[in-house]
């Protein structure tokens, strides 16, 4: 592939992802279907030959549909492929249930759902009630509203670097510069 074609992408870790892999015109959309359709319409001419599109097996319909709606001819093709996870790892299970999770971040309203079905499976969906869910966009702020999550945090676009910040600071304090951390709580700085 010609590393100059123009590359639109779903969202900035898209974006990163192709730039990472040597295309030089990227652009990134803000992680909806709707969004990368009208960004397409706008920078290109779909009299110019047909579009490449790369999905996840089950993914792609509606943007494909779209795409054809502003006149592009759609070549939709399958590059990977997502499988749920068939139950919450061991780890996760007794977190839940000792109630030491207390944040969740969820990157697609897939993920939001599958996370949900795992958890009442488990018997584990009350114990979200002390914990945060953390969400990529408001769309998948609303596939998590069926659980009694504590709040429900969503970054305005799906940024992923706004999804950290809504994190908040990480805890504790940086070390001084020039001086270590202290070992031993006991220990003084010298």
């Amino acid at each position: 592939l010609d590393p100059a074609m123009p590359v639109l992408a779903g969202g900035a870790g898209t974006a990163a992802e192709a730039r990472a892999a040597g295309f030089t015109d990227v652009t990134a959309a803000e992680g909806e279907a709707t969004t990368l359709a009208r960004l397409t319409a706008a920078r290109l001419d779909p009299k110019q030959g047909p579009l490449l599109l790369a999905v996840g097996q089950g993914y792609g319909a509606a943007l494909t549909a779209a795409l054809r709606g502003h006149g592009f001819t759609v070549r939709r093709r399958v590059v990977y492929a997502a499988r749920p996870a068939a139950a919450l790892p061991d780890s996760a299970q007794a977190a839940l249930r000792r109630g030491v999770a207390r944040a969740a971040l969820f990157l697609s309203p897939r993920s939001a759902s599958i996370t949900q079905a795992l958890l009442q499976r488990e018997g584990l969906a009350e114990t979200v009630r002390g914990m945060v869910a953390f969400a990529l966009s408001p769309r998948i702020a609303r596939a998590l509203a069926d659980m009694p999550w504590q709040a429900i945090h969503a970054t305005a676009m799906p940024d992923p670097s706004a999804l950290l910040a809504l994190l908040g600071p990480a805890p504790g304090r940086a070390p001084e510069i020039g001086h270590p951390e202290p070992e031993n709580e006991g220990q003084e700085r010298e």
